[in-house]
């Protein structure tokens, strides 16, 4: 979503704030959710050292052109991830939640209507599925602790086109990958993947690593830091014409909290991300270990996803200590590698 919020800012840049025809449009893209009115105010107090806190989301719905990515009903979590700006703003951490993790899910009210108990075992993922983003954002600020001061969301088809309007994303594969669920067939080399094969690697878990959910993870945060180095040497406001090109596509496949649905607040978050050099982007995943009920879900780890959350609440770096002993950190994927071969940053 850098890249996506970079162009953003870059249109307000070159565009000026006459062109209304132009401003118009482009909030008109974006869709809204009240995540406010849909709480009230029983939330976590927002922290008082000016840090902020986003949850940024991939959702798998194959509602409308998702058809073309099976017809699995109903929508879910899909990829989810908390994302940390300190205070100074020149420093972000990024922690996923695996889809597969085992929470406390609160009482929810339902997408359809009525409302959903409190379970005390359900997977993260289908927060979703029972109440949308708001049982999502609440089942977040539960396990946190943390408020989160906004909410992004894209789906399949909005991602793909982000990639194919960017001009793609170069990676390298230390060897072939070939994963029959996602549909990606890539040799081992230097590849610049459309949005079709990006949406296909970042949802590739069979065919890297151990094949879990935590192997996916780590493939993501490779692919997000190509994008970002991507991004920073792109030189978009030198190309008006690519630069609303993506401008429209972002805010056409984003679905945003509602103080942040808009081209004028979007922007601004896109300078505060470009103004954070790649290197002080540190990616982690929650620590996690499997579930002794079920080798197929996994469950926080109490002390250290304590000390994540408090690190972040304090606007604090994540302590290594917290990421010990993770089966985030097992059979560590090193098969795709961003750009032309350079290693991985992400802190898993």
């Amino acid at each position: 979503m850098r890249a996506a919020l970079f162009s953003l800012a870059g249109v307000l840049l070159v565009s000026g704030v006459g062109i209304t025809a132009l401003w118009v449009k482009l909030d008109g893209n974006i869709s809204q959710i009240d995540i406010d009115s849909a709480l009230g105010p029983d939330r976590p107090e927002d922290s008082p050292n000016g840090s902020m806190d986003l949850l940024v989301l991939g959702s798998d719905s194959r509602a409308g052109t998702n058809g073309a990515y099976g017809s699995e009903p109903g929508a879910r979590a899909d990829t989810a991830m908390v994302v940390h700006l300190d205070a100074g703003r020149d420093t972000a951490t990024v922690v996923s939640i695996p889809r597969d993790t085992l929470v406390s899910r609160p009482a929810c009210d339902r997408t359809g209507g009525g409302t959903a108990p409190a379970q005390a075992r359900s997977m993260f993922n289908e927060s979703y599925t029972v109440g949308g983003p708001a049982c999502t954002v609440k089942t977040v600020e539960e396990m946190t602790g943390l408020r989160m001061d906004h909410y992004l969301e894209v789906d399949f088809t909005g991602f793909s086109r982000l990639i194919d309007t960017l001009g793609g994303v170069e990676i390298t594969t230390t060897e072939a990958i070939d994963d029959r669920d996602s549909k990606l067939d890539l040799p081992a080399g230097t590849h610049t993947l459309d949005g079709e094969q990006a949406l296909a690697l970042v949802r590739t878990r069979k065919a890297v690593g151990d094949g879990s959910d935590l192997s996916r993870i780590q493939l993501q945060h490779t692919f997000l830091q190509a994008l970002a180095d991507q991004v920073s040497g792109l030189g978009l406001v030198t190309d008006p014409k690519r630069l609303y090109d993506l401008a429209d596509t972002a805010t056409s496949t984003v679905t945003t909290d509602k103080d942040l649905a808009s081209v004028s607040e979007l922007a601004g978050l896109a300078r505060t991300l470009q103004g954070i050099d790649t290197d002080r982007i540190r990616m982690t995943t929650l620590p996690v270990t499997y579930d002794p009920a079920d080798p197929n879900r996994v469950v926080p780890m109490e002390t250290q996803s304590r000390a994540v959350w408090d690190a972040l609440r304090h606007d604090r770096p994540v302590p290594e200590s917290a990421l010990r002993g993770s089966a985030a950190r097992e059979g560590t994927v090193q098969s795709v590698t961003s750009g032309g071969g350079a290693p991985a940053r992400a802190a898993e």
